[in-house]
């Protein structure tokens, strides 16, 4: 029989072997490449079941067309918006991109016009429309930028939701009376009303990204 001194020290230095032949949890791995890598697994598992609950609980069908309409046609409420937003974006230039994207199909990791997902749509309409580079994913930016009350929504804000049960996992664009546009993994880019069962239950909040006077700016 071993000593009881002798078997405690050999099964710490067993476990101390072990737990260095034991990979790191993905979970702490800061690589970008894996993180990347680790989202785009997570997209794929849950995109099936997403797309199954938004088609089911949004019941606040929006008729993209008639909104797209509006907007262009300059229809929105003058008293409430100028074309300078209060975070100092160009609306009018902002939405021209947004309006551009409307119909791109949903593609975890596009960025482009034939494939786009949410995070994707929000940093090239942003970096088109309103000259900012924005970080890639939705829980990237949901770190910039203030908090907004949901009550306090200007055009322009970004607004979360967590659709995956783990974090910021969706992000679109406010634009007014409770619509927002973003890509749907269902539909592609589209406007939908915040106040759908579906976006109201998963809404995390929302974020107002300032933009820099420019230097012919009045201070």
């Amino acid at each position: 029989m071993w000593p009881a001194g002798a078997m405690v020290l050999l099964c710490a230095i067993a476990l101390e072997f072990l737990a260095g032949c034991v990979p790191s949890s993905p979970r702490f791995n800061s690589d970008p490449a894996s993180v990347a890598r680790l989202e785009e697994e997570n997209e794929m598992r849950f995109a099936t079941r997403i797309r199954e609950e938004e088609e089911r609980e949004d019941d606040r069908k929006v008729d993209v067309d008639r909104v797209r309409t509006r907007l262009t046609a300059g229809t929105a409420p003058v008293t409430r918006y100028s074309n300078r937003t209060p975070a100092g974006l160009d609306r009018d230039r902002l939405l021209i991109d947004v309006v551009s994207y409307l119909g791109a199909p949903y593609v975890y990791g596009g960025n482009a016009r034939d494939g786009i997902d949410c995070s994707g749509f929000t940093v090239k309409v942003y970096e088109s429309g309103a000259a900012r580079r924005l970080p890639r994913s939705a829980r990237e930016q949901f770190t910039v930028g203030s908090p907004v009350p949901k009550r306090d929504l200007e055009f322009g804000d970004l607004v979360f939701f967590n659709t995956t049960g783990r974090r910021p996992s969706h992000v679109g664009i406010y634009i007014e009376d409770d619509l927002f546009a973003h890509a749907s993994v269902s539909k592609g880019v589209t406007f939908s009303s915040l106040e759908s069962t579906y976006y109201r239950k998963r809404f995390v909040g929302a974020r107002r990204v300032v933009q820099p006077p420019t230097a012919s700016s009045p201070r």
